[in-house]
């Protein structure tokens, strides 16, 4: 558990260090399917009785609500053929991308999940 913690803090943070040169679309999108792949895998595989942490229920809880509420995979496909160059346009979708992971600071519980166990 605690290394799918670490890899989420990973890609999150290479979202962060982007720096929104054209063609980086693809890097964003590569670090967001990670992301969403590994909320998936916590979210539907792992069972709250096998992580007894009293966090991990609620951290659990914000996977799913991320999972259901945002999604930019296809809005990345949308735009690719015709924005991929355009620094503004790959600026704007990374940032919200970031902006929704850290929505009800989920990145920061899953920094704190991932230093206690």
């Amino acid at each position: 558990m605690k290394s799918i913690l670490l890899q989420i803090l990973e890609s999150h943070k290479h979202l962060k260090e982007i720096n929104d040169k054209p063609g980086d679309l693809d890097a964003i999108k590569k670090e967001l399917l990670k992301i969403n792949g590994f909320l998936k895998v916590v979210s539907n595989k792992i069972e709250d009785s096998k992580i007894p942490h009293s966090d991990f229920k609620p951290l659990k809880s914000k996977f799913r609500n991320y999972l259901e509420n945002y999604s930019f995979e296809q809005e990345i496909e949308t735009m690719a053929p015709l924005y991929q160059d355009d620094v503004h346009r790959v600026k704007n979708m990374r940032l919200k991308i970031l902006e929704s992971l850290e929505d009800n600071k989920m990145m920061e519980d899953v920094k704190e999940l991932g230093d206690k166990i």
